[in-house]
């Protein structure tokens, strides 16, 4: 018998945040009443659209409302010329996560609120003020990198990426033109100068104390944390993982998973999330050994 899936229900939403930027962001609800509600942070230059096949999948499959946004001065949260952008990485990870979990948590009430963060987006979680109501925290492809952790040969591109044209360009132009140098996505010009002080200074985070940023402390959420590394990832390898296991103070369990458990060749830093991976999606929701939750009865979505 042919299974019918129900379309989830998607809903753009305007998200605002404490110091009054605008995010644009993405709501997808299941058919039915949610049984969570989870936000993703996305990775650096890595649009929110890159993840709407995953959402769809958790809200239709899995019965989790899942919000997806872009970070202040990038995708559909730039607000004019991206050279005007003065957008931090601490911005990203102190302020925009902090917005889009308290929108999530007025949009879905009364269920468990999950955060998924994806490389950038688990790594300042333990400085944020405001960390009640997360039941659990899942964090993809996540360190603490420095340029010296990455394995050779990729260990030559970051090394052009911190010492090499980029940062000469991204004074030139005002911004970080990462498409016309063929190595991602555009970026604010301060979001990158932050980003290339933190992964060139030798203890990571000594680089991230000259901005004076919070002091990491999870012990005031004390959730459970689920740090997935890949065996194949060059860009966070396993000992970026373990340093930022490290700041969760005790609360992280690392999940090492190589492509082979999941029936895959590659996943690599960002490969998680794309299409033809999907075979990974239940592992990094539910993690190896938790069941996979028996479907809900559906009702109308009320949220």
């Amino acid at each position: 018998m042919l299974k019918v899936v129900e379309a989830p229900v998607v809903r753009r939403r305007l998200i605002k945040t404490s110091d009054g930027a605008e995010l644009g962001g993405t709501l997808i609800l299941p058919p039915f009443q949610p049984r969570a509600a989870l936000v993703l942070n996305g990775a650096t230059g890595v649009p929110q659209s890159y993840y709407q096949r995953f959402a769809r999948w958790a809200a239709t499959e899995q019965g989790v409302a899942v919000l997806t946004y872009d970070y202040r001065g990038t995708g559909r949260s730039l607000n004019g010329s991206m050279r005007d952008s003065r957008a931090t990485m601490s911005d990203w990870g102190l302020r925009d996560n902090v917005a889009a979990r308290a929108y999530l948590r007025r949009a879905v009430p009364d269920v468990p609120l999950w955060v998924m963060g994806h490389s950038l987006g688990a790594m300042m979680l333990p400085m944020q003020e405001d960390l009640s109501g997360i039941d659990k925290v899942i964090g993809v492809a996540s360190g603490l990198v420095h340029h010296a952790d990455h394995p050779w040969p990729y260990r030559a591109l970051a090394l052009f990426f911190w010492f090499g044209i980029p940062p000469v360009a991204a004074r030139l132009f005002g911004y970080l033109p990462g498409r016309r140098l063929g190595l991602g996505a555009d970026m604010p010009a301060p979001a990158y100068t932050e980003w290339r002080r933190w992964c060139t200074t030798p203890s990571v985070f000594a680089g991230a104390v000259q901005d004076s940023l919070p002091t990491p402390d999870w012990s005031r959420s004390g959730a459970p944390v689920r740090l997935i590394s890949f065996t194949d990832d060059d860009v966070c390898p396993e000992v970026c993982t373990r340093r930022l296991a490290a700041k969760y103070g005790g609360f992280a369990d690392i999940d090492f998973v190589r492509p082979s458990d999941v029936g895959l060749r590659t996943l690599g830093h960002i490969g998680a999330f794309a299409r033809q991976n999907d075979a990974v999606w239940t592992r990094l929701l539910f993690g190896p050994d938790e069941a996979v939750p028996n479907s809900t009865p559906k009702h109308a979505a009320t949220v």
